[in-house]
């Protein structure tokens, strides 16, 4: 309720959404709590994909009790628009479109936001931390939680305006939000270096469901008959869409190398556009004459199935900040081969291997140590890896540090957060 009235949001895809409080009054910001404390995450899409994945598992788990959540997407409502739906959380979309910046949506936000009145607002990546942050401060000031949730801010790997945005939001940094978090120790180092104030920043990786992606020895068979692949065949998996920093083709290029010596070695692939129709990738794998031992399975939503069913899970990008996918593979126990990227490193330690971005050969070394291991090696690497992600990545302790976050921002005084910078005049 807003001014003792319900509240109606109209989603530009004609969704409706109710926000209903119905518990005693009360501010989540300035004074004693007596109600939970609306969120409105703010994020830049809903499609799949390791960032909006990590928003949904958050929304999944955080405690109603003490938050009260909201979703607004810069974009039209992707396929995860229908898991938070499930969950009973409001959404709405403000209906940008990808690299065509749109002033209009920017006081539309700032209209809904004065009609919200949120406690604060998490927003989730560049294009809503900027835009988030500015309609905040039209809204006439409500505190600000911004998320990176990259470390690669080259030129290959991102687009012009992606770069520009970058760089406004470092120039505004220092104003706009009240903290920023980071999913990984290289993001919080990357962005530092390009202007963004330290003090403001702080680091919670991704966390893994240990319940969903867990060792699952029907996983493996089901799979396995699926794709008509016999249990005892090496399956080596890359998981993630077809993008410029996830580098596919190294990938294809180590698996040629590895299937000169392993013939057997069969490679399943699957994420956004992984798929026969992708024509460079179809070209790459037929070019590298692994086109038989190699699955592209497109987007799938089983991800914890099909990864129980790996040997070996390898990433192969030349740009990461936090990859849930090593997380999730480790946590099935199933050991990683991974490029030194972004935090790639320290998410392994000593229950995989390492090796450098760009390096194909390094790659296929580093795969065919791991076949030769045998299943009895792989498994003891593999309960390790699992080990680790319960002792550094279990979801429930992420969501924690989210959750102390945002309880410590809602406590913080006005005057700790409420910073000039655009005149109240603008906000009416």
């Amino acid at each position: 309720m807003v001014g003792g009235m319900e509240l109606k949001l109209r989603t530009d895809d004609n969704l409706t959404a109710e926000l209903v409080d119905a518990a005693p009054s009360g501010s989540g910001v300035n004074g004693t709590q007596t109600r939970p404390i609306s969120i409105l995450f703010l994020t830049t899409g809903l499609e799949v994909g390791g960032a909006e994945l990590m928003l949904c598992r958050l929304l999944s788990r955080i405690d109603k009790t003490r938050f009260m959540p909201s979703v607004i997407s810069l974009r039209k409502l992707g396929p995860l628009s229908k898991k938070i739906e499930a969950l009973g959380i409001p959404m709405r979309s403000l209906g940008m479109h990808p690299g065509r910046p749109n002033p209009v949506a920017l006081l539309r936000l700032a209209r809904w936001l004065r009609e919200i009145r949120p406690d604060l607002i998490s927003t989730w990546m560049y294009h809503a931390d900027l835009i988030g942050g500015l309609a905040a401060k039209l809204a006439g000031g409500i505190p600000v939680v911004w998320a990176i949730r990259q470390s690669d801010l080259s030129r290959e790997g991102n687009t012009w305006l992606t770069l520009q945005t970058v760089k406004v939001c470092a120039a505004m940094s220092h104003w706009l939000p009240i903290r920023i978090m980071c999913n990984s120790e290289a993001s919080r180092k990357a962005h530092a270096a390009v202007g963004y104030p330290s003090e403001k920043m702080i680091v919670i990786p991704n966390g893994s469901d240990v319940i969903a992606f867990r060792p699952c020895p029907d996983a493996r068979q089901s799979v396995r008959k699926e794709l008509e692949i016999a249990d005892e065949v090496p399956l080596i998996g890359l998981v993630g869409r077809f993008h410029p920093l996830k580098d596919h083709r190294n990938f294809v290029q180590a698996a040629a190398f590895l299937h000169r010596d392993r013939p057997d070695v069969h490679f399943l692939l699957c994420g956004n556009d992984v798929t026969w129709d992708n024509r460079h990738l179809a070209r790459w794998i037929r070019d590298a004459g692994i086109a038989g031992r190699c699955r592209l399975l497109g987007r799938r939503y089983d991800i914890p199935r099909l990864t129980a069913a790996l040997d070996i899970a390898a990433s192969s990008s030349l740009g990461e900040s936090f990859a849930s996918v090593i997380v999730e593979a480790m946590s099935c126990g199933v050991p990683c081969v991974v490029t030194d990227v972004g935090d790639s490193a320290w998410i392994v330690g000593q229950t995989g291997r390492v090796v450098p971005p760009r390096n194909p050969r390094e790659l296929a070394k580093s795969l065919r140590e791991l076949v030769e291991l045998g299943r009895d090696g792989r498994d003891r690497l593999g309960r390790a890896a699992r080990c680790r992600v319960k002792e550094h990545f279990d979801l429930p302790e992420m969501v924690a540090r989210y959750q102390k976050l945002y309880q410590d921002v809602a406590d913080m005084p006005q005057e700790k957060w409420s910073v000039g910078g655009i005149s109240q005049s603008l906000t009416r």
